[in-house]
């Protein structure tokens, strides 16, 4: 790919990638252009852009694939700002230098949250949200959660600098990390009412087990968790569960993410 500015590319939907500044950063951007319908990629909380790439490589040249590292993670810069207010402001960014007006948003985990708060306040733009083991009405909150959630970080922090180069944290403060983990449990705890709201087609691919950091039966109760706003809202489906684990579900099951992706985009064509 080549790298080219922002304008240029809106014009000519041409392959590039390049850094797009926002506020007081610049994210890492890369875009594949073509005529197909886009689609978003949106992050796991601490995850680069890497966990996509058999994903895009199974739904092939027919779709426009634009994928970017969030603030401070993967080659982006580091912030002042690592709220998801902020996440949000970059996914309108993102799109606004590949000039792109609507697409179909693709989130795994943190990127599916943000992928269904940013679906249900920009319904226009919105194709489909196919949302990857996360945006379920389901978090730790209180001291209590909130003590857990820090406890688990301060007693990750020695690995921080050996899994960053693969990936898998970012460019962020022990502190930093455990502040963005409270935060979106929060958030998703908060989230039925956003859900209920979705006016778009959002396709849940859910894992199965555990996680680090989840047990199997707290991933038990998130996923579950979604039965009320499924029955509330049928804009809201399971498109599948998967044998794979949070973790390993873009690697090990990356097919049904497709299948859910080509759905998405069946119905911008009927």
């Amino acid at each position: 790919m080549t790298t080219t500015t922002a304008n240029q590319t809106a014009a000519t939907a041409s392959a590039w990638a390049g850094m797009v500044p926002v506020e007081d950063t610049a994210l890492s951007v890369t875009d594949t252009g073509g005529a197909g319908i886009p689609v978003l990629y949106i992050n796991g909380a601490y995850a680069n852009t890497k966990p996509w790439q058999k994903l895009i490589n199974e739904l092939g040249d027919g779709y426009r694939h634009i994928t970017y590292d969030k603030r401070a993670r993967g080659k982006s810069q580091t912030s002042a700002d690592y709220s998801f207010e902020a996440c949000l402001r970059d996914v309108d960014a993102v799109l606004a230098a590949a000039g792109v007006q609507r697409a179909i948003v693709v989130g795994w985990s943190y990127g599916a949250t943000l992928a269904a708060h940013w679906a249900e306040r920009n319904p226009d733009r919105t194709i489909g949200v196919v949302a990857v083991d996360g945006a379920m009405p389901y978090g730790l909150t209180g001291e209590e959660g909130r003590e857990q959630i820090r406890k688990l970080f301060h007693k990750m922090r020695f690995l921080f600098p050996i899994v960053r180069p693969f990936g898998l944290a970012a460019k962020m403060s022990v502190e930093q990390h455990a502040e963005v983990g409270i935060e979106i449990n929060q958030i998703c705890a908060d989230m039925a009412p956003t859900l209920n709201q979705i006016t778009r087609p959002l396709r849940y691919v859910l894992a199965s087990g555990s996680n680090l950091g989840g047990s199997e039966e707290e991933m038990a109760a998130a996923r579950a968790s979604l039965d009320p706003v499924l029955a509330a809202n049928p804009n809201l489906t399971i498109h599948a569960q998967v044998p794979s684990n949070h973790s390993h579900i873009l690697r090990k099951d990356f097919k049904a993410v497709a299948a859910a992706v080509r759905e998405s985009a069946a119905d911008d064509q009927n």
